[in-house]
């Protein structure tokens, strides 16, 4: 066995990272490492890994880099363990970021100009806007894929699913259909999130992703109480829009109300929210519940189709409260949940006053046409109340509201038809089938996660769009029959014609089937689906399950995920759309079983990165500049995986010299003693028995041992920090101590520990960890160090604990010193260890060198550790610590000249000092371990360095 890169010059003087792993890309690709890494491991031993797919109309950026990370580190390790690991890439394709997009490119908004893009044609406007979406879809593709490839992140981009292809569509239909024949898929009319921008509802878990908090004008309205002279029921609302669709109050039979007289005017309100509102108001009766259901009040506006003999009363809901407002609720019908549930049980007349686009239609006079959430319509709603004595005050109110996720848009509650899957009845389903999933953090399970499960929601699938998956729904124009269809083939039969050859709008639309229970003709309904229900069936569809691949998924080769990983925000997003379709097909098992969750990425000051700010960074710049490994390290090592990052270039500086510097200056010295001794790796495996030796073994295997437990229960942090302390501990402690050895255990023990170092850096720093194998590898070792195993070995505990123990000694003899001010490279005769067994010669010879003292002396029959120096000096040992500082100077003076460790130099020691004859009898050992000839003269040579010496190097 040899090695034909070891004694080679290193490529840089100094580490020049990001060179370096161009170097090591190039190397990858050449060789095909990626593909090795996979076909080398059995398919016997999967470790399944899901990729969430990104959107590629969109730059990556450096949050980008911190995902695929956290995506990349544990298939590394997996496969160094032996496992199998593919790695599919996919693309998420669908949706309103897509279309979007398009309509900025075109210069149009909302789907009346889109559905005109070509005058007067419909079905070609969609036509051309579907094709400009499919086209910008991967508009930044060979973006993504560079940066993938330049961050180390091992993705399949050659095979990727892609959501709008028909294989995948198909295979969401079949999921729909089985969704269907459970008859958990249902269309109905109710209040839903909705944009009025994309013209669509937003499903909860959207919803959730577009919280803000605002400050909304808040009105106390006064609603006149029939036949009662200057009596008003009090109601309060923080959306004044929805005023003039109001058709009735609620109140809590719960609750206490009474009329309160305020000059000169009557409220109806809660008692316990009288003083609250109305400040300190006189009482002038209690009102009975039953007396307050039997009021009539006048209406805001005169809109004649919310009048009927149900209307302007007040009516008891269970949803009433008085934690804020007056304990009596205004009701729309059409733009809240609750008021609409409401207005089923009492027959309230259910009709709009927004139209689609969140304008007012033709029925409020004086508003028509004006956006409903802007301040200036919010405003003429507030005086238009003022001028009819119905307002009673307006006060600002900070609290958090709905944002649409892809524009920004605010939401409304809007009544509209729609179709959902009844998740509701899933949710025992759902959360047996979270308590199987590992998650990290450990909280989300019952926390974040867990309390989403136990309220979930119906999922609104249906989406009034274009660019999506085309729901599968058709449905008799003569009797109302409706079908689902799950499959091409299925589709064929019922139209009796082949399927489009794009299964996308309005292609799909022209499709009609004959009806089953009649003579006519079934058309689908148009909508698009949720672009989340793609994601969430990418375990299948990703596939083409059940029409190709079956065995893939039916086998548990590829299904379900052993990890996957994601921001924190994806508990309402994907990783809960992954397990509500897997539960959906009834699965009794999670899609994943362990989920990765990490936090945003903010800027140093802790602000949202955005383009706007000028804070981004870009991740061409960090690579350019710093290389890869130093962010994925830092990434890994900064924090938890969940909590948020703040990142500043300095941070990744300092990663990059703490830790790759330091492992190349580790792998340079081991290098240069090589070349010195001539030594060459034929026999690399460790068999010292001098202590550091024996210690470092030992620890090695102890780290290595440590990293995978942690990395086994994908603690990254803890295993990344492990890593981190290693090097420091190889540098720092072992290679430090070991300097002036020329034993034949030490070379060995370094070169083997700096190939398990490799190892251990694969996952994280797959570059620099390539770097240091290809340098240390031997001629039947594997290619790459990532086609090797994960290190193992005999872990000797007593020598790592005995050597934990010296540290400690060590740590305390030298706060002793700092104590008595003494400095370290001064001498001392002697050392007393008092409570303290003795240590073996080994370690005790380490003892006394690293707290400089000739001997050391113990006082076994003492009880508690104590450690006690002889603090006299004779001149010998005064003589001894100035030789010490002497030769830190001159040090200091080669590096200041720039010499090399092998240049030889002639040096003048000037000055007069009454330990001279003392220091000059040290001449040999000083002139040896400085390579250095030493010459002295009386006379000074400039300011002095070492008490009143001063030196020149010739």
């Amino acid at each position: 066995m040899k090695n034909n890169n070891f004694l080679e010059p290193l490529p840089d003087p100094r580490p020049n990272l990001p060179a370096l792993e161009e170097r090591i890309l190039k190397f990858w690709s050449d060789e095909k490492i990626f593909e090795q890494s996979v076909e080398s491991r059995p398919t016997d031993k999967p470790f399944i890994f899901f990729e969430g797919p990104p959107t590629a109309n969109g730059r990556p950026g450096t949050h980008h880099i911190l995902a695929r990370t956290f995506k990349d580190v544990v298939p590394r390790y997996k496969t160094m363990r032996g496992f199998r690991v593919e790695r599919k890439a996919g693309w998420d394709t669908h949706g309103l970021p897509v279309e979007l997009q398009v309509e900025k490119e075109l210069g149009i908004s909302g789907k009346p100009q889109i559905e005109s893009i070509v005058p007067n044609d419909k079905n070609a406007s969609i036509a051309q806007f579907n094709k400009l979406c499919k086209e910008s879809v991967f508009t930044y593709k060979e973006e993504w894929g560079k940066l993938t490839e330049r961050m180390g992140f091992w993705l399949d981009l050659n095979d990727p699913y892609v959501t709008y292809e028909n294989d995948y569509i198909e295979s969401v239909w079949w999921v729909l259909k089985q969704v269907w024949d459970q008859k958990l898929l249902f269309q109905d009319f109710k209040v839903v999130p909705y944009c009025p921008r994309c013209g669509t509802a937003l499903s909860s878990h959207e919803v959730a992703q577009g919280y803000e908090e605002v400050e909304d004008n808040s009105v106390f309205i006064k609603f006149k109480v029939k036949n009662q002279d200057q009596v008003y029921l009090l109601a309060w609302t923080t959306t004044p829009w929805t005023l003039p669709g109001n058709v009735a109050l609620a109140v809590g039979r719960h609750i206490s109300y009474g009329i309160y007289e305020v000059e000169g005017e009557q409220f109806i309100l809660a008692d316990d929210l009288a003083a609250s509102v109305l400040g300190d108001p006189k009482k002038v009766r209690d009102v009975g519940f039953e007396e307050l259901l039997s009021l009539e009040y006048e209406p805001l506006f005169a809109i004649n189709e919310l009048t009927n003999d149900k209307s302007y009363r007040v009516y008891e809901a269970d949803f009433v409260t008085t934690e804020s407002g007056t304990g009596i609720v205004h009701t729309a019908v059409m733009y809240g949940e609750d008021d609409f549930r409401l207005g089923d049980e009492v027959g309230l007349p259910k009709f709009h006053t927004v139209d689609e686009e969140g304008r007012f239609n033709n029925s409020v006079v004086g508003l028509a046409g004006l956006f409903v959430k802007d301040q200036a319509t919010e405003q003429k709603i507030i005086e238009k109340l003022k001028a009819n004595n119905q307002l009673y005050k307006e006060e600002g109110y900070k609290h958090t509201y709905p944002f649409c996720w892809r524009c920004n848009t605010a939401l409304l509650y809007y009544a509209t038809s729609s179709w959902f899957i009844r998740m509701s009845q899933l949710r025992e389903q759902l959360l047996a089938n979270n308590d199987q999933i590992t998650w990290v953090p450990d909280n989300l399970k019952e926390g974040r996660f867990g309390e989403w499960l136990r309220e979930v929601k119906d999922w609104a699938l249906s989406r009034n769009r274009y660019w999506g998956t085309p729901l599968p729904i058709w449905e008799c124009t003569d009797c109302g029959e409706q079908v689902c269809v799950g499959s091409r083939s299925e589709l064929e039969q019922l139209a009796n014609q082949q399927s489009p050859e794009d299964l996308h709008r309005p292609y799909i639309d022209q499709v009609t089937l004959s009806c089953a229970k009649c003579p006519g003709q079934m058309k689908r309904f148009p909508e698009v689906v949720d672009v989340w229900f793609d994601s969430g069936a990418m375990p299948f569809a990703q596939w083409h399950y059940p029409f190709e691949n079956k065995e893939k998924i039916d086998s548990h080769s590829h299904f379900p995920a052993d990890y996957i990983a994601e921001a924190i925000d994806q508990t309402r997003g994907w990783f809960y759309t992954l397990l509500a379709i897997s539960t959906l097909l009834k699965y009794d098992s999670p899609p994943y079983k362990a989920c990765l969750t990490f936090g945003h990425l903010l800027d140093k000051h802790g602000k949202k990165m955005s383009k706007s700010k000028g804070n981004v960074i870009d991740p061409w710049t960090i690579a350019d500049k710093y290389g890869i490994d130093p962010l994925r390290l830092h990434f890994c090592s900064m924090n938890q995986p969940g909590d948020t990052k703040k990142l500043d270039e300095k941070d990744i500086e300092q990663v990059a010299r703490k830790n790759f510097y330091i492992a190349w200056n580790i792998y340079s010295f081991l290098s240069s003693a090589a070349s010195r001794s001539n030594w060459q790796p034929s026999n690399w495996q460790p068999k010292s028995e001098e202590p550091l030796d024996k210690w470092l073994v030992s620890y090695t295997g102890k780290v290595a041992q440590s990293m995978s437990e942690s990395l086994d229960r994908y603690d990254i942090f803890r295993a990344s920090r492990e890593l981190i302390e290693y090097i420091n501990k190889l540098s720092t402690w072992y290679l430090r101590l070991s300097r002036k050895r020329t034993d034949d255990g030490f070379l060995p023990t370094l070169y083997w520990s700096v190939r398990q170092l490799a190892k251990m850096m694969a996952p994280f720093s797959p570059f620099f960890a390539e770097f240091l194998w290809q340098r240390t590898k031997l001629d039947d070792d594997q290619l790459s160090v990532h086609l090797e195993n994960w290190p193992t070995g005999e872990v000797d505990l007593a020598a790592v604990e005995q050597m934990r123990q010296l540290g400690d000694l060590v740590e305390l003899g030298r706060a002793k010193r700092a104590e008595a001010g003494v400095k370290l490279r001064q001498p001392l005769a002697s050392l007393k260890l008092s409570g303290q067994t003795r240590l073996d010669p080994g370690l005790e010879s380490i003892l006394i060198e690293e707290l400089n003292v000739k001997k050391i002396t113990y006082d076994d029959g003492a009880e508690s550790l104590e450690l006690d120096y002889d603090f006299e000096l004779t001149p010998q040992l005064k003589a001894e610590g100035l030789s010490r500082d002497l030769a830190r100077a001159i040090q200091q003076l080669r590096k200041v000249n720039k010499l090399k460790l092998e240049d030889r130099a002639e040096v003048v020691v000037g000055g007069e000092h009454d330990l001279l004859d003392e220091l000059k009898k040290l001449q040999p050992q000083l002139e040896q371990l400085t390579n250095v000839k030493i010459s002295w003269t009386n006379e000074s040579l400039g300011e002095p360095v070492v008490d009143s010496l001063s030196i020149d190097l010739k």
